[in-house]
């Protein structure tokens, strides 16, 4: 159960400043935030001095496989991993088994978190070519949008069909999330590389399989549906550079009607650690060049990409260590994200303010959260403690995800998350969860 807690001499990073400050929570939310408060009443003091207290993380594209799919992951597994690396709150998509296509299969996810998930939840509905009554009745109050996988990935829930796709962008009220890679170009690309390799294609070939033209092909044609029907459009993991030119970033985000993400796989990788990585950073959109990379990073920065996720989507260890075709896409990344962006601060690339703003601003202003997403007075205490003087070494060990492994193995992070807060829930300290209480259903201002 929640608790008043004060939290000591913490430097606060957020809404671009950085300030040492108290902050006092209570029932679950801030109730104070002051260069000092005294607290007269029983409560807990913790001293932050000398490190960072952010607001948590929200990641915006989360794959934990339950249903259906629960030897790769669960609800529980992934919100505990998600704690321990700073994102308190998640938006999971539909392509678990069965696939979340009707509203009851839909709230039936919602069940499963209200009881397993230590982190706040929401559920992206699944579009398929078939199902655009069903999508219809999403309330855009308590479900963060809808899906459309506009290319083949896991769960086969591809729409392909024009017919469907205009009737989709014309209809829906409430934002459309898409992946966007065109199949018929991958399924050229999949013939020629077999004519030259046979059936051992090498991982090497990912991106090239995978193209800049798949994905360009298909996230031009998003956002020219969009532009068309006046609509609402969310287009996940940008993978290249040529796909930049289709963002605006002359507008403020709360005005923006088309925006963009970046994940951390695409920030960090590249084609270059394909020989020593193998299909451990297989996904899909593939990772690309290191021009493809680093321009997505300047994106981030100039604001032509809005927000920063994971697309978390763990498989087992069994499962990636198989040849090109059988190895499926997706890798296990939400304890490391906030790390990983942290390390670029490190480098001199980003500052911890845009990390904040891209990682917890952002996205809340994005999908219009209710009362996340910020540190203020009033809102949810959804907070992550940083110490920038510790070190993480990534080990087997420190693993939460199921899957058990993780593409940064062997790798030591420059900080260390030292507890993250949900709902004024001191849910993980020192290197374990504390606290399994649940997170909240998340609701949006729309």
């Amino acid at each position: 159960m929640s608790q008043t807690t004060l939290l000591k001499s913490g430097t606060l990073v957020n809404e671009g400043k950085k300030q040492v400050v108290d902050i006092l929570i209570k029932n679950g939310r801030i109730e104070k935030i002051a260069p000092s408060i005294t607290v007269e009443e029983k409560h807990t003091l913790v001293d932050a001095s000398g490190k960072f207290i952010l607001p948590g993380c929200i990641d915006d594209q989360v794959h934990f496989r339950e249903p259906g799919l629960t030897h790769k992951a669960n609800l529980f597994t992934e919100s505990r991993a998600a704690v321990a690396g700073g994102i308190t709150s998640f938006m999971e998509m539909p392509n678990t088994v069965p696939n979340a296509l009707t509203q009851e299969l839909l709230q039936d996810k919602y069940n499963r978190a209200s009881k397993d998930s230590i982190a706040n939840y929401s559920f992206f509905m699944g579009a398929s070519n078939d199902n655009v009554e069903e999508v219809l009745k999403t309330n855009e109050r308590n479900v963060c949008g809808v899906k459309i996988f506009m290319g083949s990935s896991t769960g086969n829930m591809l729409v392909d069909n024009e017919t469907t796709l205009n009737n989709l962008f014309s209809k829906v009220p409430m934002l459309i999330a898409t992946h966007c890679e065109d199949e018929a170009t991958i399924v050229a690309n999949i013939e020629k590389a077999k004519a030259e390799f046979g059936e051992n294609v090498p991982m090497t070939q990912h991106h090239l399989i995978r193209s800049e033209e798949a994905c360009y092909l298909s996230s031009s044609m998003a956002v020219r549906l969009a532009k068309k029907h006046n609509t609402r459009l969310h287009i996940l993991h940008i993978s290249t550079e040529k796909e930049l030119a289709l963002f605006d970033n002359s507008i403020p985000l709360e005005q923006k009607k088309i925006t963009a993400e970046a994940c951390i796989h695409h920030l960090w990788f590249s084609d270059e650690q394909y020989a020593e990585k193998g299909t451990r950073i297989k996904w899909n959109p593939a990772v690309k060049t290191a021009n493809d990379r680093d321009a997505i990073f300047q994106a981030v920065l100039d604001n032509k990409i809005d927000v920063i996720a994971t697309d978390h989507a763990p498989h087992t260890i069994e499962e990636k260590n198989n040849s090109y075709f059988k190895a499926p896409s997706g890798g296990p990344l939400v304890q490391h994200a906030l790390l990983a962006m942290l390390d670029k601060v490190e480098e001199g690339k980003i500052t911890i303010e845009r990390v904040v703003e891209k990682m917890a601003h952002a996205p809340a202003i994005l999908f219009e959260i209710e009362e996340r997403g910020f540190v203020r007075e009033g809102y949810f205490a959804d907070l992550v403690i940083v110490d920038p003087k510790a070190l993480h070494l990534v080990t087997k060990e420190s693993l939460l995800y199921k899957c058990g492994w993780s593409p940064f193995e062997g790798y030591q992070f420059s900080n260390a998350i030292d507890s993250t807060y949900v709902n004024g829930n001191l849910v993980y300290a020192k290197n374990e969860i504390v606290d399994s209480s649940r997170g909240s259903r998340l609701l949006f201002e729309r």
